[in-house]
């Protein structure tokens, strides 16, 4: 019995999602706490070293413009790779990042070699000499965990 509960209940935050008001909604919604949606969450920060990178041919092995996840990068997106150990931590593939001193949202579009811990890339296109300005620089980074 619990089994359609839980069904209808998940329906009814979709379509209270949507703007439903019913008083059925509200109590599936309310008597399942197992679908109430997650109270806002607090950014993580942590400090990692920022290096940069290009799609250029010779630049890693195979198709320079494929990343680890299949995202075809182009230039002018704001992508970065992520060390794996980072992965643990929620940064994941299409997480959002902020990089103190950096301007706008990066995205997570790639994962760096597995001997990299605490490490991000910034994904700068076919431009090797702002990779090359920007160097290797300690950055401090914020992101919200992804949503289950």
């Amino acid at each position: 019995m619990g089994g359609w509960r839980n069904a209808a209940a998940g329906i009814c935050l979709l379509i209270g999602s949507l703007g439903c008001t019913s008083s059925a909604c509200q109590t599936l919604a309310l008597t399942n706490s197992a679908h109430r949606p997650p109270a806002a969450a607090e950014p993580h920060t942590l400090k990692v070293t920022a290096t940069a990178y290009n799609s250029l041919p010779g630049q890693g092995s195979g198709d320079p413009t494929l990343a680890a996840w299949g995202d075809r990068l182009e230039p002018g997106m704001k992508a970065i790779a992520v060390s794996r150990d980072l992965l643990a931590l929620g940064l994941t593939h299409g997480a959002q990042v902020e990089i103190e001193g950096v301007p706008g949202r990066w995205t997570v579009r790639d994962k760096m070699a597995k001997r990299w811990r605490r490490r991000i890339d910034l994904y700068m296109g076919r431009d090797r000499d702002a990779a090359l300005q920007w160097g290797r620089r300690p950055v401090t980074i914020h992101w919200y965990p992804a949503a289950l």
